[in-house]
């Protein structure tokens, strides 16, 4: 490696809305990165690194605190924001609490066991990032539930009220995720459950891992499991996992999949309600030559009665490419 590594470190902005001034700016590593030591080439190593946030912030009026999860650590020793669920004070961005679920978790992309370099950690992984924005519910009689989930297929619910003191957890995983991880860009929830897409498929297809868990805001118990066995695609190998971030209205979650299938799901008891295969050409109403294909990232979007889903990402599963936003309605 000739560059010196690694000097990044996350961080959560506020900006002024009107004008686009910083208000503040807080990193999620309060030490700043420091010289430690050269690797054999004589390029100069850094720490500590890392702990990005993958997150959109969620944001708690009442106790005007803004809450993140970060991910790993690209250096080691690990730091004890890595794989955390961060709350920041709204107003100054001072960080008011920490919880870390994986301690000692470093890693970084082409870092592995059977690749192993100087110039990555020692103990590489096991790369648990809080990927999905933490989830803000109030539960039947007044209490509060902040509902946060990591790529191992860890769900915890965690108490505002006690910095994030752990009300329950569960794992949503028969066995550990490998790189990508189990849950990666997002849940939803309503008033009695919390919902999110599994993937663990780049081991095997149709693994009892990939599909949608609902779980119970109050105790964390699985409500129900669907797995989603992939749709066939012409002159494709099976692109099983659901990784996308879901959306959910009253009664129905919806999951868009790598096999570029758009789920629609009973939040009552998880059976398929429709599909919709977005593999396809299209004729689009701006008259571009459009085609649908795989969905790993962002979630559909609901408004005005319509239901918006992009379709094509390649991500880093080599996804089939698309470039078409569609447009669904209840008719």
């Amino acid at each position: 490696m000739l560059y010196p590594c690694c000097t990044f470190r996350g961080s959560v902005v506020a900006l002024d809305a009107a004008t686009g001034r910083q208000i503040w700016k807080s990193y999620t590593i309060p030490e700043k990165p420091r010289p430690t030591k050269k690797n054999s080439k004589g390029t100069q190593l850094w720490a500590p690194a890392g702990v990005a946030v993958w997150t959109a912030p969620t944001i708690d009026a009442t106790r005007h605190l803004l809450y993140v999860g970060t991910g790993d650590s690209y250096t080691e020793p690990a730091a004890k924001t890595s794989d955390a669920v961060m709350a920041f004070d709204l107003a100054s961005g001072k960080v008011v609490w920490s919880f870390q679920d994986t301690k000692n978790d470093a890693w970084m992309a082409g870092c592995s066991p059977e690749n192993p370099s100087e110039n990555c950690p020692k103990v590489v992984g096991p790369d648990y990032d809080f990927g999905a924005s933490p989830i803000l519910r109030t539960l039947p009689g007044g209490r509060q539930v902040l509902v946060a989930a990591h790529k191992s297929g860890r769900v915890l619910g965690l108490d505002p009220d006690r910095r994030g003191a752990v009300l329950w957890k569960v794992d949503l995983s028969e066995k550990p995720p490998v790189f990508m991880g189990l849950i990666s860009f997002g849940g939803a929830a309503d008033e009695q459950k919390a919902y999110f897409a599994l993937q663990n498929a780049h081991v095997a297809p149709n693994t009892a891992d990939d599909g949608v868990a609902a779980i119970q805001l109050a105790g964390g118990e699985r409500s129900w499991f669907t797995p989603l066995v992939p749709a066939d695609i012409a002159g494709e190998p099976p692109r099983p996992g659901q990784s996308a971030a879901v959306t959910c209205i009253p009664g129905v979650v919806f999951s868009g999949g790598w096999d570029g299938v758009l789920r629609a799901l009973s939040t009552n008891d998880g059976h398929v309600i429709w599909t919709y295969n977005t593999v396809e050409q299209f004729k689009t109403v701006n008259g571009v030559s459009a085609k649908g294909g795989s969905m790993g990232a962002p979630g559909p979007t609901v408004a005005g009665g319509m239901l918006f889903v992009g379709s094509g990402y390649v991500g880093v599963k080599n996804g089939l490419p698309g470039n078409v936003l569609l447009a669904f309605s209840a008719e």
